[in-house]
């Protein structure tokens, strides 16, 4: 039965690292965040008010070219990052900022709102949650040019907007991962216990939770 998964979580909170060793480990096929130039960029980056709204649907129509070939891939497969964030996450939060009016805005979720209805859904989400203090570490560490403005205050306001929208999300199931605690590139034991609540979510338990005892031992 093919299978198809997407990872959510706030900039460096290890999306892409958790793809890969997952489909390592089972043989899936890795989606990663699409790399496509974005042509509005250097336009938003001078003045965002006057492309935030471009710019966005920009993203939102290459995310729909990745969950189209999400849905035609014959075999189960591991996304870094859906659609739904570019939307949920993304654009609310430069909505709030007041960098796309609410006349564009409201376009924008209608667009997105009639796409989504005839996308199929993800089987689970898996949700990496993290503190902004951890989110930085890692952010550091790795060091990209572009993310080294980062704040710890644009961190804490998109945890906040991926806590609203997993809240409300009922699309499919959602598996919320405690990344904060987990390190599952030098503890493969601690990717096995991800890899076995998936499980647990995919074959239909209703509460599948990280015991943080349970993290301690191993």
């Amino acid at each position: 039965m093919k299978r198809y998964i997407t990872v959510a979580g706030n900039i460096g909170v290890g999306k892409s690292t958790l793809v890969s060793l997952l489909c390592q480990r089972l043989g899936w096929q890795p989606f990663y965040e699409p790399e496509a130039h974005n042509p509005y960029l250097a336009d938003f980056y001078q003045d965002m008010s006057a492309w935030g709204f471009h710019s966005q649907v920009f993203f939102l129509a290459n995310r729909l070219q990745i969950h189209r070939a999400i849905i035609r891939c014959p075999g189960s497969v591991i996304q870094d990052r859906s659609i739904y964030e570019d939307a949920e996450i993304f654009a609310c939060n430069l909505f709030h900022q007041g960098y796309i009016n609410p006349r564009d805005y409201e376009t924008y979720r209608a667009l997105y709102q009639g796409l989504i209805e005839f996308l199929p859904p993800p089987d689970l989400v898996i949700y990496l949650r993290a503190t902004p203090e951890t989110l930085l570490e890692r952010v550091a560490q790795r060091d990209r040019s572009y993310e080294r403005g980062i704040s710890r205050d644009y961190l804490d306001s998109l945890n906040k907007l991926y806590d609203r929208w997993i809240d409300a999300f009922t699309l499919c199931p959602v598996l919320t991962v405690p990344a904060d605690q987990l390190d599952y590139v030098a503890r493969p034991r601690h990717l096995e216990l991800v890899a076995r609540k998936i499980h647990e979510k995919l074959s239909g338990k209703d509460i599948v939770v990280f015991d943080p005892e349970e993290i301690a031992q191993i």
